[in-house]
């Protein structure tokens, strides 16, 4: 594959401060080879029940009948998505927000809209087996399509 090939660039962003180098190669990437580039932020799901669930109460649990905590959190990740959005140039119709669980979210969303490049950062330890981060795994394994993992350096 040439670098002609890669017209459609998926950039899977976290919005973290240390994912930022990840951003920059999208950014460079798609003015180098003039391609589209969308943005995607996945939300994991929250069950209901578990947005309330106090970490190792064994006993009865009262749950509020309003039950909003993924709504929240998607509100959030399209803001944080608008912003990045305008600072790359990236169209509103090009910043997703999806439910799911990442990886295959991902892999679904490169295959639905043809990419030819998935951009993700991946947070790898040491050693062969923790060489990417469990999301880039995940998009490894059944990516339709090249993926390239920038490294995110760890801090502390």
């Amino acid at each position: 594959m040439e670098t002609r090939d890669y017209q459609r660039l998926l950039l899977a962003v976290d919005f973290e401060k240390e994912s930022e180098p990840v951003v920059a190669r999208a950014q460079r990437l798609k003015a180098l080879l003039d391609a589209r580039l969308v943005l995607l932020h996945v939300v994991e799901h929250v069950p209901p029940t578990m947005e309330y669930m106090p970490v190792g109460y064994a006993g009865d649990v009262t749950f509020p009948e309003n039950l909003d905590l993924e709504e929240e959190l998607l509100a959030i990740a399209r803001r944080e998505l608008d912003v990045l959005g305008e600072r790359m140039g990236v169209p509103i119709a090009d910043r997703l927000v999806r439910v799911g669980p990442t990886g295959r979210t991902i892999d679904e969303v490169a295959s639905e809209l043809a990419i030819d490049l998935v951009v993700i950062g991946s947070r790898g330890r040491h050693g062969f087996l923790g060489l990417f981060g469990s999301t880039a795994r995940a998009v490894l394994r059944n990516s339709t399509c090249d993926v390239l993992c920038v490294k995110i350096e760890e801090t502390g």
